[in-house]
């Protein structure tokens, strides 16, 4: 091994079923240093990150440790954890049922009784020291996603760790917790902690990273300092090809012409559910790109769940085309013409053991009803077409969906939904902890979509992709519409402004 390296991955080959995930990549990890793993979704980092920690065993090559005579072999997350290699993953895999201090020190006893005061008190003395808005006895599930996040690297972090495995750490994170996160990275890199940071945010890359590594089709492109390799050229490795300027895709579809006197979509007065946010009134015109932003918490995702009646709606009328409807729960939704591609597509969206084709043509089976199931032949053909359509990298339409990357799983989700020809498109954060070139994919689509009369909300963390795709915004803060931009007040500074000062002008 190099004289600073502290792990060094050789050769490293996994075959899956029809899929080659990785072709002998090497990797290279220094203490104190921060190394970016980047890639397109299905360029092989995850499996790059679960065969280093034992969740699958790798076809060929060989890992190296500081310390150790020889390569070494991982046969499980536990065995990974003994050599001083720990894991937050994109999705949390902790216990909503249990207390904090319990999915802190879970699986790391030797079989004795837990000494509860001591576990708690430990625990309270990690979370403060690491500012986790958290107590070490409250039940995890009643924290937000961002705390059980944070509580995910508090455990890692607690581990003694010499490997730091951050993978998307920061897809339910606030600025301030990001802040909070990069201060706590550059902590353990100070203290000798090698860290390898897998995002898809390019900014943070580049605020806190050392090194990049650059993964594409399972193969290795290269290793670079981070001062020498600019956005632009990261972004051209990650894709295999020069990347168009993404600020320019509104301008290869033609808008829709709205109709003189044509009433909108969508129309809601004083609508209120029981997540929190204050009654809302909104409309959505046929062809319209609009979205909802805000900060974290904002009250954005809980907006549209009221809309889709996937919250208990309390309040409120509805109109379609002008027409009064009563929607209080999806099905009312989804047969008035409204599709939703939720934010929490683990969780809300796939259903993993089910094939591609079987989730693909699910929502159009709740509508025709499931004692008048498709054919084979026609499921097979729904999926060929949707999979053809959206580019979806699957070996077969038989593949259960859990075996694709995240990126494909979320156009499976869209397929699904466009499948049913809706008239009025919710997508709730669809391009979270995707790749660059599938954004890009999955923008011109929803404009190309809203050219042809769809009328899409579209829902994202990060505003310049907003920006890109909206022609009207909504700011929310606190549970609470504060603005609408559209115009030249569709910028960056425009939306901060709103986001900050939204009640000023009350």
């Amino acid at each position: 091994m190099k004289e600073k390296s502290i792990l060094e991955m050789r050769n490293i080959t996994k075959t899956f079923p029809g899929v080659k995930a990785l072709q002998g990549v090497d990797f290279t990890l220094c203490a104190g240093e921060i190394h970016a793993l980047m890639g397109e979704n299905g360029a092989g980092k995850s499996t790059l990150i679960k065969v280093l920690t034992g969740v699958y065993g790798k076809d060929g090559g060989e890992i190296y440790l500081k310390g150790i005579d020889g390569a070494v072999t991982i046969r499980s997350p536990q065995e990974a954890q003994k050599l001083g290699i720990s894991t937050v993953y994109q999705e949390i895999t902790l216990c909503p049922n249990l207390s904090v201090a319990e999915n802190m020190y879970i699986g790391r006893g030797e079989g004795q009784l837990q000494n509860w005061k001591k576990m708690n008190r430990d625990a309270d003395q990690i979370l403060r020291s690491l500012d986790v808005p958290a107590q070490a006895t409250q039940q995890l599930g009643s924290c937000s996603l961002a705390v059980q996040q944070m509580v995910a690297i508090a455990r890692a972090v607690d581990m003694d760790c010499k490997v730091l495995i951050l993978d998307e750490p920061t897809s339910s994170l606030d600025e301030q917790e990001v802040a909070k996160l990069f201060g706590l990275m550059r902590d353990l890199k100070a203290r000798g902690v090698g860290i390898i940071f897998v995002t898809h945010f390019l900014d943070q890359v580049y605020e806190v990273c050392d090194k990049i590594t650059v993964l594409r089709d399972g193969q290795l492109v290269g290793e670079y300092e981070i001062k020498d390799l600019p956005r632009v050229k990261l972004v051209s490795k990650m894709l295999g090809k020069e990347l168009d300027d993404m600020s320019d895709i509104r301008s290869e579809e033609k808008e829709y012409e709205v109709k003189e006197g044509e009433v909108p979509v969508y129309e809601a007065e004083g609508l209120q559910s029981n997540s929190g946010i204050r009654p809302f009134n909104f409309y959505i015109k046929k062809g319209e790109v609009n979205g909802f932003t805000g900060l974290l918490g904002s009250g954005r995702s809980e907006c549209v769940r009221a809309i889709f009646g996937a919250d208990h709606v309390v309040s409120g009328s509805v109109k379609m085309k002008g027409k009064p409807v009563k929607i209080t729960k999806p099905i009312d939704a989804m047969k008035n013409g409204i599709a939703y591609l939720p934010e929490d597509r683990k969780r809300d969206g796939i259903i993993g053991d089910l094939s591609v084709r079987d989730n693909i043509i699910l929502a159009l089976q709740v509508l025709k009803g499931f004692f008048k199931p498709f054919t084979r032949a026609e499921a097979n053909k729904f999926a060929d077409e949707y999979i053809k359509l959206l580019e979806i990298k699957t070996a077969s339409a038989d593949t259960p969906i859990k075996s694709l990357s995240g990126g494909n799983q979320q156009k499976v989700i869209l397929a699904r939904w466009l499948l049913t020809h809706p008239e009025y498109l919710i997508l709730d954060e669809p391009t979270r902890g995707i790749d660059v070139g599938t954004k890009v994919d999955i923008q011109k689509l929803v404009l190309k979509l809203a050219s042809e009369g769809m009328s899409v909300t579209f829902i994202s963390s990060e505003t310049d992709e907003m920006l890109r795709t909206c022609s009207r915004l909504v700011v929310m803060r606190d549970g609470k519409m504060v603005g609408e931009l559209t115009g030249d007040q569709l910028t960056q500074s425009g939306i901060m402004n709103a986001i900050a000062g939204g009640e000023a002008d009350e």
